[in-house]
């Protein structure tokens, strides 16, 4: 209708994703900007691929692409509030990765009991 992307896995409580990182079921990948990770910190189990650079780094077909995301293992990205990691969801469906969710914001990881490091 209105051309959204329907969901095709099924809603991930953020409490589930914070469980899930850490057994390794999940990967969880942070897409702010270096500076944003500098100054915040970042999720303890992400992995940090900018937004900018998530087209390259999630495409098998590319020479920069991050082997972390390849074997179809489920995918959970946050940024600063949402808004870029609902765009990452989108770039990931399109190269063809199957389970990805959006967790907002990294003060939703941190509310949901969440570690940060650095």
């Amino acid at each position: 209708m209105f051309g959204f992307r329907r969901q095709t896995a099924p809603a991930l409580s953020l409490t589930d994703a914070v469980m899930r990182v850490a057994a390794g079921e999940i990967l969880l990948i942070d897409v702010r900007d270096h500076g944003e990770v500098a100054q915040s910190g970042m999720a303890r189990g992400a992995v940090h691929i900018p937004l900018m650079r998530l087209p390259m780094m999630a495409d098998p077909r590319h020479p920069d692409f991050d082997a972390r995301l390849a074997g179809g293992k489920p995918i959970a990205v946050y940024c600063a509030s949402g808004a870029r990691s609902g765009m990452a969801v989108n770039i990931l469906h399109k190269l063809g990765h199957a389970e990805v969710h959006n967790l907002g914001g990294l003060r939703n990881w941190i509310n949901a009991g969440g570690a940060v490091t650095g």
